[in-house]
């Protein structure tokens, strides 16, 4: 067996909003697209946590993943992630207390530290802008004694919450949360699909120096990539431009909505450059150019687990996307 056929894949979506759309299309086609992958075997469907965001809907994370519970039978749904800092433990192990027990063995809690939106937005929030800078630490083991059975001392229960035991997983793109991970013990993903660039830094970290926990015996280490995948290759380009049009407008400073995509580009060569440490781990295709750079890509960083954003404009290329991964993963 093929060490793709051998591994899990996921799902993240940021219920992205097309141009021309609205956050009530992106919900339905998020729907669409948890079903569809349910049906194809992937392992979970993650939802990201972002706020003020043009182009993106799912700011009340939470939410969003209730309802594409509510819609699916098995996939396991969850945050890809909450960012710990921007709320109080105990309002987030009510809510996922609360969807752990709608929804029962299939709810992951994912965590991360940065705000998931600009510095007007996190004052907005009423975020303290050193929050998660010392403090994580001491937020994730509150919030842990929330959804962990209750201690006979505790005189604040998460109800519900309280011995629900939602999984846990920290999130990041540098050191510090494989670090943290390694040392509770907790499963690490690492967002590949925006930060590769301390990737393999970051997986030796956190192999180096995991310690066996009631959670996990050995590390378990997911990576986020994106995949865009079509009938050719030089379909999956054009495809991508839509991907690459986005992270050429944060480069620029202007968050916009999906855009269509177009034939070419126009950027500088310090753009491109740029653009290169966003999406260096892109893998973008035909079925035999996404085969042997999944297969590459395990064989580099030994993944436990891929989790894949396809970020395209229409939902029905977004759909065969996932198809065609499917067809090359099971052979």
């Amino acid at each position: 067996m093929s060490r793709l056929a051998a591994t899990p894949l996921s799902v993240l979506d940021l219920a992205p909003i097309r141009e021309g759309g609205s956050a009530a299309d992106s919900y339905r086609e998020s729907v669409a697209l948890a079903q569809l992958t349910e049906r194809l075997g992937f392992t979970r469907f993650w939802l990201a946590e972002h706020h003020g965001i043009e182009g993106i809907a799912s700011a009340a994370t939470a939410v969003l993943i209730g309802h594409v519970a509510g819609a699916t039978q098995r996939i396991r749904v969850g945050s890809g992630g909450i960012m710990l800092p921007n709320h109080p433990p105990l309002v987030i192990a009510e809510q996922f207390g609360t969807l752990e027990t709608l929804y029962p063995g299939r709810i992951d809690l994912g965590l991360g530290r940065a705000p998931g939106s600009d510095g007007a937005t996190m004052a907005a929030l009423r975020r303290d802008p050193y929050a998660g800078v010392d403090d994580f630490p001491q937020r994730l083991e509150e919030l842990q004694g929330f959804l962990g059975d209750p201690r006979p001392d505790q005189r604040v229960l998460a109800v519900p919450g309280q011995g629900t035991h939602v999984p846990l997983w920290l999130l990041g793109s540098s050191g510090y949360s494989a670090q943290l991970a390694a040392r509770l013990g907790l499963p690490f993903a690492f967002a590949a699909q925006f930060a590769p660039g301390y990737l393999f830094e970051a997986l030796r970290l956190y192999r180096d120096n995991f310690q066996p926990s009631a959670v996990l015996e050995r590390p378990h280490a997911m990576v986020g990539l994106p995949v865009v995948a079509a009938e050719t290759d030089a379909h999956a380009d054009y495809l991508a431009s839509t991907m690459r049009q986005k992270f050429l407008g944060m480069i620029r400073g202007r968050r916009t909505s999906a855009k269509p995509p177009v034939e070419h580009l126009e950027m500088s060569p310090i753009e491109e450059a740029q653009l290169q440490q966003f999406l260096g781990a892109a893998i973008v295709g035909g079925p035999e150019t996404v085969h042997q750079g999944l297969e590459a890509f395990l064989e580099q960083t030994g993944a436990d687990e891929l989790m894949l954003n396809t970020d395209v404009y229409a939902l029905e290329d977004r759909l065969r996307s996932y198809e065609i991964v499917a067809e090359v993963w099971k052979g």
